[in-house]
This record gives structure tokens, sequence and C-alpha cells, in this order.
């Protein structure tokens, strides 16, 4: 009889149960990047769906932390660097310190 096949071993296995960084920051890093990116493009990179991209997007642009900025018929959104981290832990911290840290030596629009 042949055992049941260990669940660890498929494909899934090697994906991380978790992230230090969410997929608010991921998406936030995303724009930092390259402020041009599609939504598609960013959930592509993220591993979300464009669904849960353009509502991160939202909430991100309703909280301070992007500018959407409409170009045709896109939306370009740009990084508000200089905005404070709301926690209490990391206020003290502006989006830029924590990008510029997590993003390491990797280019990124330099932008307010």
């Amino acid at each position: 009889m042949d055992p049941s096949p260990d669940i660890r071993s498929d494909a899934r296995s090697d994906a991380p149960r978790w992230t230090f960084f969410t997929n608010h920051f991921l998406a936030l890093a995303c724009v930092a990047e390259s402020p041009d990116l599609r939504v598609r493009d960013i959930a592509a990179r993220v591993g979300i769906t464009e669904r849960a991209t353009q509502a991160i997007l939202s909430d991100l642009a309703n909280d301070g932390y992007l500018e959407r900025i409409r170009v045709g018929r896109r939306n370009r959104y740009k990084v508000r660097r200089n905005a404070h981290f709301r926690h209490p832990v990391v206020r003290g911290a502006t989006v830029g310190d924590v990008l510029n840290v997590a993003l390491g030596g990797r280019p990124r629009a330099a932008v307010g």
C-alpha cells in the first residue's frame, strides 16, 4: 500500500507561511520602485488579485501614503515618502525611511 503523499513535498511547500511585510507595504514598495506600474503588474508582483490590489491602493491613497494622479485613462501613483506611520511603535519613522531600508540599493522613484 502506497503511503499518502506528503503535502510538504508539493510546490506550495516552497512558499513561506508568513512574511514580515504586509500586502499593503509590498504594494507601496512596488509603486516606490516603479510609479508607472499598472494595477495588474502590482498584483502579479505581490501575488494577489487585481481587485485586492485596487482596494489596497485605495486604502493607501485614502490614508495619505499615496497620491493618485490621473493620466488619461490610467492612474499613476506617487508615494508620499514624508508620511509617518500610524502605529505607536513606528510612528517616528517615515514611509521613506522604511522604504530606503527595505529596498536597499534598488532603484526607486525620487518623489515627495
